[in-house]
Formats: structure tokens, C-alpha cells, sequence
């Protein structure tokens, strides 16, 4: 499932080539995604003009103005993606046919993705979305307030989308290497150091991965086609029995709640 970096990096990439242009024309192939397309979706998208594009976690939301918004969710397998004159490809479920602008397409094959128009109060998906780590105000003083007395293990909670939005396994992987912290440990206990550690690594971390263009770990690509080369930097993610890149010892993996979690016995404690 595309995470934080993925999204923002589908955001980044699709400015400049969509704000400022009008869904001349929508073209539904698939209404069955996760939550069945609305009956009205393409009333409710066509002559629109795309006025900016923000992210919620791991939603995407387009400003279709006279305040409402087309929030998209990529789900497991979802792309989002400009094609000028490329054939169309299998699993194309809806086509945004835009004026002066090459067509934007979402391609869905597990069909878990989410695709709604209304205004931002009408959009209950985000009210279960927890504050960015990318926030400016972001802090191991916010970390600490909802970390407390939360006795589930601290990679559980990174995951949870209602305390923190837009974190999934790889990121929590990584994070938790980089603050020395193993991904069993209990939320609650974490030390003062350690949340100060963790809240810096989770913001460099996800920083480090959308410069990168995100991790391109079976075919996820950005808005425009390229795919991402975080991957290759990963320093425990899907690295069992590999020698971990600071000192050596394998990596181990671990399953929490039926997610695999990686880790250095050495390098976290």
C-alpha cells in the first residue's frame, strides 16, 4: 500500500501539470472500488477546474472549488497517473480527461482505492485521520502526548492512522531503526530520550523518502510515470538474515499483529 512518501510524492509530482486545468470530461470503466462510485460522480466532476491538490495521510485531496474536494484513495495496489497517449492498460477504472492536459487515470487491480467528491466536513474518511508527521508543528512533545499511557507496541502505534496519519510498515520499519528502538517495545514506557529520537527520526525519515520519490517495491510510480529509489536505502525493511548496514548483525524479523517488522538486536534496544 503506497504510504505517506508515496502519496506526497504522487502530490508533488501531479502540480504542476494539473493545478489550473478543468476535468473537461470523466470516463467511469469500474464503479465497484472499495466504496461504489456515486451514481453522480461524473455530474460531480465534469467542468470542475483543479484548483490545488492537498494530502491527508495517505488520502489526496483535489480542490475542485466552490468548496468542495475529490478525495482519492490509492487502497493496496492504486496509481494515479498522467498518460498523453500511452494504450490503455488493464484495471483502468476511471479516466479524468483534462483540458490541455494529459489524461489522469487511476488504475485499481485489487480495487481497494476510494474515490469521492464533497466538502471537507462531508468527508468522514478524514475525521479517523491522525496529525501529520510532516507538520510543521510536528515534535517529540506532540509524540509524547499520544504515546501516553498507550501500552500497545510503539511499531502498532505508528501504524494506527487514527493517532498518526500516513505511516504503514516501511516507514515504521525504518523509523524505529533509525531511533535505535525495537518494535515491540511498550508505547508507554519509552523514555523522554528515545520519543525525542523517534519523533526527529520519524520526520527525517519520511523527508529522505520523498526526495527519493518514494520506495518503488513492486510498481508503485509517482504521477508521471518514474518510480522511487528509497528502496534502496532501506536499513531493515524486508532485510532478514542480512547484515545490518551500521554494524553488521543480521536483521531479524518479528510479526505483530500479523505484520512483519524488521529490526537490528543490536543497533535497537
Amino acid at each position: 500500500m503506497p504510504e505517506l512518501p508515496e502519496v506526497e510524492t504522487i502530490r508533488q509530482s501531479l502540480l504542476p501539470h494539473v493545478v489550473g486545468t478543468v476535468v473537461a470530461n470523466v470516463e467511469v470503466r469500474e464503479r465497484r472500488l472499495r466504496r461504489p462510485l456515486a451514481a453522480d460522480f461524473e455530474q460531480a466532476v465534469r467542468g470542475r477546474p483543479i484548483c490545488g491538490i492537498e494530502r491527508r495521510g495517505k488520502y489526496l485531496l483535489f480542490d475542485i472549488d466552490r468548496g468542495e474536494h475529490l478525495l482519492v484513495h490509492l487502497g493496496m495496489s492504486g496509481t494515479l497517473e498522467l498518460r498523453d497517449s500511452t494504450p490503455d492498460q488493464p484495471h483502468d477504472h476511471v479516466l479524468f480527461h483534462l483540458r490541455d492536459a494529459p489524461r489522469l487515470v487511476f488504475n485499481d487491480p485489487r480495487r481497494f482505492g476510494l474515490l469521492r467528491v464533497g466538502r471537507i466536513a462531508e468527508l468522514d474518511e478524514l475525521r479517523s485521520v491522525g496529525p501529520d508527521p510532516l507538520a510543521e508543528q510536528w515534535s517529540a512533545e506532540r509524540l509524547r502526548g499520544l504515546v501516553r499511557r498507550r501500552k500497545l507496541p510503539i511499531k502498532n502505534l505508528l501504524m494506527d492512522q487514527r493517532v498518526i496519519g500516513g505511516i504503514g510498515n516501511i516507514y515504521a520499519s525504518e523509523m524505529l531503526f533509525r531511533a535505535g528502538v525495537r518494535p515491540r517495545r511498550s508505547a508507554a514506557r519509552l523514555r523522554g530520550r528515545e520519543l525525542t529520537a523517534l519523533a526527529s527520526a520519524m520526520r527525517a525519515v519520511l523527508e529522505e523518502a520523498v526526495q527519493a520519490g518514494g520506495s518503488s517495491i513492486s510498481d508503485f510510480r509517482d504521477g508521471t510515470g518514474r518510480s522511487g529509489y528509497f528502496q534502496l536505502q532501506h536499513a531493515v525493511y524486508e532485510r532478514e538474515g542480512e547484515a545490518c548496514r551500521r554494524c553488521a548483525t543480521p536483521i531479524r524479523r518479528v510479526v505483530l499483529s500479523g505484520r512483519s517488522s524488521f529490526y537490528c538486536p543490536r543497533c535497537q534496544v
